[in-house]
């Protein structure tokens, strides 16, 4: 069985007071949850902060970005090397709003995989098709194309490290969620991409979440599916409430 994972991307929200509020809140009331796992992903700024207060619970951290370098004359960036150095555990690599916003190729978040997965920490790579794609009837050629150039060169070790994340684009940040089948049939063909690429048994163990407008009242639906082995969520993370109920998906 794999364990499931509910990871909240809080984007370019909370200052680091607001942040330690709310992991303050999210450590009070999901202390009991012992059979999923749980990662929040907030800013830069607050990373430092939110691992320190996160020290000795249940709950993990992820970074939303890297850079593919440890070091250098690279303004502004941050490495894995930094991120570990910080408490991270997790890199989200590839969201498509870094793909879209900011132009990152298939190419440059292969990198950015692989340097997550050579620091020793787990990459969250997410992977997803446009809605002007879907309509195309082009959605498992952009997830094979995808998936293809960003493990390109990752072998079957490094790959223990990784948990993929579907989140068709046309879902996130809509309120558009992709029905509990249109996102099963999307992971189930995912989890067949890495069987052919590794293993099936490499494949039957690898995370594969979905993101895309996940809100407390459609996670239970989504997390029945046999290929859906949690969530990546944005807005609904945000507010600690909705952010403990899809944590506690299946549980009432």
């Amino acid at each position: 069985m794999r364990r499931p994972l509910i990871a909240g991307n809080w984007k370019l929200h909370k200052t680091v007071a607001e942040a330690l509020e709310m992991v303050t809140t999210l450590k009070k009331d999901l202390t009991d949850v012992k059979d999923r796992d749980m990662v929040v992903a907030p800013a830069f700024t607050a990373l430092a902060s939110v691992a320190e207060a996160l020290a000795g619970s249940p709950l993990a951290l992820a970074a939303q970005n890297c850079y593919p370098q440890a070091s250098g004359a690279f303004t502004g960036e941050v490495s894995p090397a930094l991120l570990r150095d910080v408490g991270c555990r997790y890199v989200i690599v590839g969201h498509s709003e870094r793909r879209s916003l900011f132009s990152e190729s298939d190419d440059f978040i292969r990198q950015k995989v692989k340097a997550v997965l050579d620091e020793g920490l787990l990459a969250i790579f997410c992977i997803g098709e446009t809605l002007e794609e879907r309509n195309e009837n082009r959605t498992f050629e952009i997830l094979e194309g995808q998936v293809d150039a960003g493990l390109k060169g990752i072998d079957k070790a490094a790959a223990e490290g990784l948990t993929i994340a579907y989140e068709p684009v046309w879902a996130i940040g809509t309120g558009q969620t992709a029905s509990d089948d249109q996102a099963e049939e999307a992971h189930r063909f995912i989890r067949d991409l890495l069987a052919r690429r590794y293993d099936q048994d490499l494949a039957d163990r690898t995370r594969i979440l979905y993101g895309g407008s996940v809100k407390p009242d459609n996670v239970d639906g989504l997390m029945a599916m046999p290929n859906i082995d949690g969530a990546l969520v944005g807005g609904a993370s945000l507010k600690a409430a909705d952010f403990i109920r899809i944590v506690r998906f299946g549980k009432g």
